[in-house]
């Protein structure tokens, strides 16, 4: 395969590794992968994360291996072990779903090899067109609310939601952003603040708690976040949260963006209630400053409705 790199996916010399997301922002540390078992551990523990990422990052896994010498038989155990990692995010599903005619050519290895770049790049080019037509909805001097990590760390090429909000800076246009510490991993803190502490822009850290009184104070103009599916009428799963920030949106008439490619998308699912909603372990949301048996009820995603959501943009178009 050909050398390819993001900000947090790198295939170099033969050579799978990614930037590991549970250290940022205090530890920039590159870990190895050598095996999809490796993978599904990194996508599962969020070393890997964000909808788009997630499906590059297997499927440049499966090619490796298959690359490496293992036979049919393995790549298939393999691909239905990296499909069911993370049972919200249906970009790995899409991914790994165009993986599979592969399987069934003599010359599977190289099939394999050719299809996940194509994935890389279809990844950073449709990033490009979403982040061109995010930027077209913000115009100078806007203040925007964003949720979670939706940059680079989550595509392989600039990011949705937040590659979109990059646009309009680089394009010249006076903006500041309120980012959302994202509990309880704190993806806004530890990811996106990283993210625009790099790129220049212009933020201020917020506990989602807070996010209220900001609309209150007529504070927010605009409010983009990413998705992890978007269910055929529209309803989208994105991260915890993403909810409570939509129907303040709504309250305070404040537009509210999702933004994703169209592999997000997910048509043979046909409204909110077939969206499988991750849990995820307790200890997260305990942490250190509760009781360690204290009962925990932990959903990785929740559902926004497609009322609430004033457009969905995608690579592909607006809806």
């Amino acid at each position: 395969m050909k050398n390819c790199f993001s900000m947090a996916l790198r295939y170099e010399n033969g050579q799978i590794s990614l930037l590991d997301q549970t250290l940022l922002p205090r530890e920039e540390r590159w870990l190895l992968v050598n095996n999809p078992t490796e993978m599904v551990a990194h996508i599962q523990r969020l070393a890997v994360r964000g909808a788009p990422l997630i499906g590059v990052a297997a499927a440049l896994s499966l090619a490796h291996y298959a690359g490496k010498g293992a036979s049919k038989q393995e790549c298939h155990v393999a691909l239905e072990s990296l499909r069911e990692s993370r049972p919200t995010a249906v970009n790995l599903m899409h991914a790994m779903d165009r993986m599979r005619p592969a399987l069934e050519a003599a010359n599977f290895a190289s099939l394999l090899e050719e299809k996940a770049m194509e994935i890389f790049q279809e990844d950073v080019q449709l990033c490009e067109r979403m982040a061109e037509r995010v930027a077209s909805h913000i115009q100078s001097g806007d203040t925007i609310l964003t949720h979670c990590n939706t940059g680079g760390l989550a595509t392989a090429g600039v990011g949705t939601a937040l590659g979109g909000i990059r646009r309009a800076f680089e394009q010249g246009k006076k903006i500041h952003v309120y980012v959302d510490e994202t509990r309880p991993l704190m993806q806004g803190a530890r990811l996106t603040a990283w993210e625009l502490e790099k790129l220049g822009i212009p933020y201020t850290l917020i506990c989602d708690n807070m996010a209220a009184s900001l609309f209150q104070a007529k504070k927010i103009q605009k409010v983009f976040v990413g998705a992890d599916r978007i269910a055929a009428n529209g309803d989208s799963a994105n991260k915890i949260g993403t909810y409570g920030v939509a129907v303040l949106a709504k309250f305070h008439q404040v537009p509210f963006y999702i933004v994703a490619p169209e592999t997000t998308c997910d048509p043979k699912c046909a409204s909110a209630a077939e969206i499988p909603i991750e849990e995820r372990n307790a200890a997260e949301v305990r942490g250190t400053n509760s009781p360690q048996n204290a009962p925990v009820w932990n959903p990785a995603f929740d559902i926004t409705p497609r009322a609430l959501i004033t457009k969905i943009l995608l690579d592909s178009g607006e809806r």
